[in-house]
């Protein structure tokens, strides 16, 4: 039996019988609407992402264990009310928010694991209430993001570029 959610970001899950009890698996995750309109595929940490750019320049820099571009940039989307999972990058990110709901961006300390007290930046267009267009994320800096209840789409860029080889997921 298969269960589809008719929320455009939820997952579908597989219902089987297996010695007579029921197993759930998720399979496909079903992209928000502006993730399909944009091409998105689903990120490692949460959310909707494609790499849009990279810098066709390549450094080995300090610190870095092999080349690196010199930049990268993506197109990220959370659906509404989703969170990216806490991550850290090896490099510096520029988060530009670019349209929808307002994005609740925590830093969370360069400790072993994040801050219990996070530092939260409110992306979104609303200057005039505290919120701003753009922020930095220092690597080597705990991060995770929250979509307020609406879609979120901003651009990630990274200096140097992106590798997952600098990119590290929060254990629990």
């Amino acid at each position: 039996m298969s269960v589809t959610s008719n929320k455009p970001y939820a997952i579908d899950h597989n219902i089987s019988l297996h010695h007579g009890n029921l197993i759930e698996t998720c399979s496909t995750r079903i992209p928000p609407p502006l993730a399909a309109s944009l091409n998105l595929t689903p990120h490692p940490e949460g959310g909707w992402f494609r790499e849009t750019w990279v810098a066709p320049q390549k450094f080995h820099l300090e610190g870095y264990p092999a080349l690196r571009a010199a930049a990268s940039a993506i197109y990220f989307v959370l659906a509404p009310e989703e969170e990216s999972m806490w991550h850290k990058l090896r490099s510096d990110e520029l988060w530009v928010w670019q349209r929808g709901s307002p994005l609740q961006l925590f830093l969370g300390g360069r400790n072993e694991r994040p801050s219990t007290s996070p530092t939260l930046i409110r992306l979104g267009a609303s200057v005039e209430t505290g919120e701003v267009p753009q922020a930095i994320v220092p690597g080597g800096v705990w991060q995770m993001a929250r979509a307020g209840n609406g879609e979120t789409l901003v651009s990630c860029i990274v200096v140097p570029g992106f590798d997952y080889d600098d990119f590290r997921v929060l254990d629990h």
